[in-house]
């Protein structure tokens, strides 16, 4: 058996405490041995024995930590996963990957060069709606699929205080923050668009960063929308799916991140599984025949990200989050700035 990845881990925050620390506490093949802890957050409590440091240079001269997640606020990625990578270390980055797509060139030419890992957290890939839906494509229950729309929509009519989130200088609101999970899921279902176009906004009252966008990506076959706004009451449906043969409704968000903040660990049994209440419907011609039912939601699974990063590791497995696709989903959320400024299509390349 292979000895575990040690890990430096370089925030204890929401991230660190919800996603990242129990989807490695829970795998034997990772040990956390060194936390960036400026202010006490219980790492030292959750990890057993690791390592309290209050400097991120703490981080990349322990010679014991052999992989580091970049979990920091967004506007540092490119610079923390810089150091990490000239530093020798396999880096795990929280999305978005970086704030612009020439600093995501950069790590990757940084990364191949020194021979390290690189991979985003593109947790939303093991959704178990992602999931679904990879399903229902792979089975062709839909035929020959023309429309998709993907939804993240909450209602916080107020400016949270005390979070970076809601500065204007820290990046550009839920653009990086939830776009880039839902642009992620669409170039992994489709590949890269022809175009992009996209009506960004803040529309909250006294909001300083995006919190409404409508985005179209446009494909020779397929429209695909993805769209989120903060001032949403009355949930609407999560993911729509139309076909040449029938269409797919869901409502609700994957129940994981949920369990993940109440304490729950990812290693207990039939972990991911979604109530009934939440299945969507698929509705569908087979034979002449209209057939219209619920569709258990495939089980959502976070904890392959880190099962795929420790083969990829140890056993030089391909990785399933490339920093080339993690790249592609910033040049998306690029061409969705300069669409909404110039109000036009931006075509890619």
């Amino acid at each position: 058996m292979s000895t575990p990845i040690n890990v430096g881990l370089a925030s204890f925050g929401m991230s660190g405490k919800v996603f990242h620390g129990p989807l490695l506490r829970s795998n034997p093949n990772f040990k956390v041995v060194s936390v960036m802890q400026r202010t006490p957050r219980g790492a030292e409590e959750f990890f057993t024995g690791c390592r309290i440091v209050s400097q991120f240079s703490d981080l990349l001269s322990d010679p014991d930590v052999e992989l580091v997640i970049v979990n920091t606020p967004d506007q540092t990625h490119y610079e923390y996963t810089r150091e990490a990578i000239l530093g020798g270390k396999h880096v795990v980055v929280e999305k978005p990957f970086t704030m612009t797509v020439a600093e995501g060139k950069k790590l990757i030419q940084l990364a191949e060069e020194k021979n390290v890992l690189l991979t985003v957290f593109q947790n939303r890939r093991w959704d178990g709606g992602a999931l679904t839906i990879r399903e229902i494509l792979k089975k062709g229950y839909l035929g020959r699929i023309v429309e998709f729309e993907s939804h993240y929509d909450r209602y916080r009519n107020y400016i949270q205080e005390d979070t970076w989130k809601e500065d204007q200088d820290s990046g550009t609101g839920t653009l990086y923050g939830l776009g880039s999970h839902q642009i992620d899921e669409a170039l992994y279902l489709f590949g890269m668009p022809e175009g992009v176009w996209a009506d960004l906004r803040i529309i909250r009252t006294g909001g300083k960063v995006i919190d409404y966008y409508n985005m179209m990506l446009r494909y020779p076959e397929v429209s695909v929308i993805i769209r989120c706004s903060y001032l949403v009451k009355e949930e609407g449906p999560r993911i729509i799916l139309h076909g040449t043969d029938g269409s797919y409704i869901k409502y609700g968000i994957d129940p994981q991140e949920e369990r993940l903040k109440a304490g729950r660990m990812p290693d207990e049994p039939n972990w991911g599984y979604e109530d009934e209440k939440y299945w969507g419907i698929l509705n569908r011609e087979k034979d002449g025949k209209t057939i219209r039912k619920a569709y258990k939601t495939v089980n959502g699974n976070y904890p392959a990200f880190y099962e795929n990063l420790y083969e990829a590791i140890r056993k030089k497995k391909e990785l399933a989050v490339k920093p080339q696709e993690a790249l592609n989903v910033i040049r998306v959320i690029e061409a969705a700035i300069k669409s909404s400024a110039e109000r036009k299509e931006i075509p890619l390349k």
